[in-house]
């Protein structure tokens, strides 16, 4: 068993071996006698280990009850059965926040070597994930595996020398700081440009923005007027397709949330704005409130369709759109929508025809850095995958 990658210092040290949980680390079982702790962890699949009550927004444990609660420290490892797209099997992390209590739902253990940074990067593969669907029973729960402390404790683990294990982690977690860096970079590009919203366009009840280019400072208030009166509404031509009636194709297929097929045929050829019509997407904004679209495209009724004169308009008020509070102009209560009829009578600030094209050059050129961040930040991604499918042993491909 030996990688298909290898550090050179480490290509003549032999093939690794194949050990087991147990043999490597131990179940904990320590609880919080008396409710000593009250700092409730949780184990989500995107961020780890978190705080229950940050991750949340509040706390979801009894904190009067929290005596069946695992304690844990800095450095041990949780498996939370749940399944999600993130996590297939369930999520395993190592607590990097500090001491707290576990819920008895998971399962917490403790390597016996503290430099285990290895297992850290070898619970981000899908590597193990085979082994525990191997020994899953159907649960009462379809969202959760159902797995014996025995079988989760026997799952077999690759094993080498720890000079090579730590060579490995130390690689992949300066990636994951590289990564984090440009994360928090493409966070502050966004926040850039709300900022700049903020200032390039009038606050609610003011016809001019605090902030305007020199050379338009005296060119006079801003005027409001209805969505229906800045673009021309098609969506009479969208056309929903079931999903067993849709014959797959090149043509990007939207919904309220952007693509969510390719089909054959089209029924718009421009370039268009896109407004969701899902009130829970326009209250949690989980996706882009507006999004612009070019070219042969399928719309489906669950996004408004609206045609602009011009392009730098079209900026502008998907700008705008996603960056205002759209909660008065939703329908219905167990399922909000933004229909046709409160579409067309929210409000648009807009300038004249030289002034929007100027804020639009400025907004597009952020938006550019975006993507192209964007698009670093997927690239990066995609190399550490390629560099873990070589680093790490496949101990399937043993087994075969």
């Amino acid at each position: 068993m030996v990688p298909r990658l290898r550090f050179p210092e480490f290509r003549s040290t032999g093939e690794w071996k194949i050990s087991t949980l147990s043999n490597l680390a131990s179940k904990i079982t320590v609880r919080n006698k008396n409710n000593l702790i009250n700092r409730v962890l949780t184990n989500s699949a995107v961020e780890g280990v978190v705080d229950q009550s940050d991750y949340f927004d509040r706390e979801v444990a009894n904190q009067n009850n929290l005596e069946n609660y695992f304690v844990i420290d800095e450095g041990d490892y949780v498996y939370n059965p749940r399944i999600s797209v993130n996590a297939p099997v369930g999520p395993i992390s190592k607590n990097k926040v500090g001491r707290g209590v576990m819920s008895p739902l998971y399962t917490v253990f403790r390597f016996e070597n503290p430099n285990n940074d290895f297992y850290e990067q070898y619970f981000k593969t899908n590597l193990w994930h085979s082994y525990l669907k191997r020994v899953s029973n159907t649960g009462a729960r379809h969202d959760r595996m159902s797995i014996s402390i025995g079988d989760f404790t026997k799952m077999p683990l690759p094993h080498h020398s720890e000079e090579e294990q730590q060579k490995i982690a130390d690689c992949l977690s300066s990636l994951d700081d590289i990564i984090t860096a440009e994360d928090k970079k493409f966070v502050a590009l966004k926040a850039h440009k709300k900022g700049l919203m903020q200032k390039l366009f009038p606050v609610e009840g003011e016809t001019v923005p605090e902030w305007r280019f020199p050379e338009f400072r005296g060119s006079g208030e801003w005027e409001i007027s209805p969505l229906s009166e800045v673009c021309e509404n098609l969506d009479s031509k969208r056309i929903p397709i079931a999903e067993k009636d849709r014959k797959k194709g090149s043509t990007p297929y939207f919904g309220a949330s952007g693509i969510i097929d390719y089909v054959d045929g089209f029924i718009f050829d421009e370039i268009l704005l896109c407004v969701s019509e899902d009130g829970a997407n326009l209250v949690a904004r989980t996706y882009p409130i507006a999004f612009s679209i070019s070219g042969r495209t399928w719309v489906n009724n669950h996004a408004h369709v609206l045609k602009f004169e011009n392009n730098f308009t079209q900026i502008l008020v998907e700008s705008y759109l996603n960056n205002i509070d759209l909660g008065e102009f939703l329908t219905g209560m167990a399922q909000p929508k933004l229909n046709r009829a409160k579409l067309d009578i929210i409000p648009i600030p807009l300038p004249k025809e030289k002034e929007q094209q100027k804020i639009a050059d400025c907004l597009s050129a952020i938006d550019t850095l975006i993507t192209a961040q964007g698009e670093k930040i997927k690239t990066l991604k995609l190399h550490k995958k390629g560099l873990m499918q070589g680093l790490f042993p496949s101990i399937e491909e043993v087994s075969e």
